[in-house]
C-alpha cells in the first residue's frame, strides 16, 4: 500500500481546503502535516523530512513556486515528490511550477478523488526502475536492451527517436513531460529542432501503436496514459 508509513506535507493559506486535503489523505492513510504560508512549509519541511509535499502556488510571505525553487536548491529536497495546487487557469503558472521541479499539479477546485489519486500515483512513480528495464503496461511492452516494442504480441517498428520519445514517456506514466524538457532529454545538443518535430513524433508513435497513449497537455507538453 502506498500510504504506510509516508508523510505528506500541505501547504495551503485556505483553513478549508488544508481540513478537507488533510482529512481525506488521513483517512487513507497517510501521515499529514499542514502548514498555511511558504515560510512555515519550509520550516515543517526541514523538521519531518516528508515524502511529499503539497504546494498551494498562491500563498502569504513565499509562494509554491518560491517555496518549491528553495527547497529543490538542497541536496535533502532533490528527490521529494512535490505537488502543486493552483487555481490559476494560465498554462505560465503550470509550465512555471513545473520547470521549478514540481512532479505534478492539480487544479481547484479540488477534487479529494483526484487528489489521491495523482498521490497514490506519485509514490507508485518513487521506487525508480533501471533505465534498460523493460516496460510492460497493458498490451504494450517497450525493450530497450532489443530496442523493440510489441503490441498485443505484434512488432512494432520505430525510429530511434520515436522509440526514445515513447520510452521516456511511458517510464513515468501520467507525468506531464515538458517540451523542453522532451528536447533536451530525446535529442540534447546534438541538432537544433523545433516543438513541431516533437509534434511529428507523436503522431507517428500513435499511428504506429495504434494507440490513444499520449495525451498534449494543451499548453505544457506531453504524458503517457494508457
Amino acid at each position: 500500500m502506498e500510504s504506510k508509513g509516508k508523510k505528506i506535507l500541505i501547504a495551503d493559506d485556505e483553513p478549508d481546503i488544508l481540513e478537507i486535503i488533510q482529512y481525506n489523505l488521513t483517512k487513507e492513510g497517510y501521515e499529514v502535516i499542514t502548514a498555511k504560508d511558504g515560510d512555515e512549509a519550509i520550516g515543517k519541511a526541514k523538521i519531518v523530512r516528508p515524502d511529499l509535499i503539497i504546494l498551494d502556488i498562491m500563498m502569504p510571505k513565499k509562494n509554491g513556486v518560491e517555496v518549491c525553487e528553495m527547497l529543490r536548491s538542497q541536496p535533502s529536497f532533490k528527490e521529494t515528490l512535490i505537488l502543486f495546487l493552483t487555481a490559476l487557469s494560465d498554462e505560465g503558472s503550470h509550465v512555471r511550477g513545473l520547470e521549478t521541479g514540481a512532479d505534478d499539479y492539480v487544479t481547484k477546485p479540488i477534487s479529494p478523488k483526484v487528489l489521491i489519486s495523482r498521490v497514490n500515483a506519485l509514490f507508485r512513480r518513487v521506487n525508480k526502475e533501471p533505465e534498460d528495464k523493460v516496460l510492460k503496461i497493458e498490451n504494450l511492452s517497450i525493450d530497450p536492451a532489443k530496442f523493440e516494442v510489441m503490441v498485443e504480441g505484434k512488432d512494432v517498428t520505430l525510429a530511434k527517436k520515436e522509440f526514445e520519445l515513447l520510452y521516456l514517456l511511458a517510464s513515468r506514466p501520467g507525468r506531464v513531460f515538458l517540451r523542453n524538457e522532451i528536447l533536451n532529454q530525446v535529442w540534447g545538443n546534438e541538432v537544433i529542432v523545433g516543438d513541431r518535430t516533437i509534434d511529428v513524433h507523436i503522431r507517428k508513435i500513435r499511428q504506429k501503436l495504434g494507440l490513444d497513449c499520449i495525451t498534449t497537455v494543451k499548453g505544457v507538453g506531453y504524458k503517457f496514459n494508457l
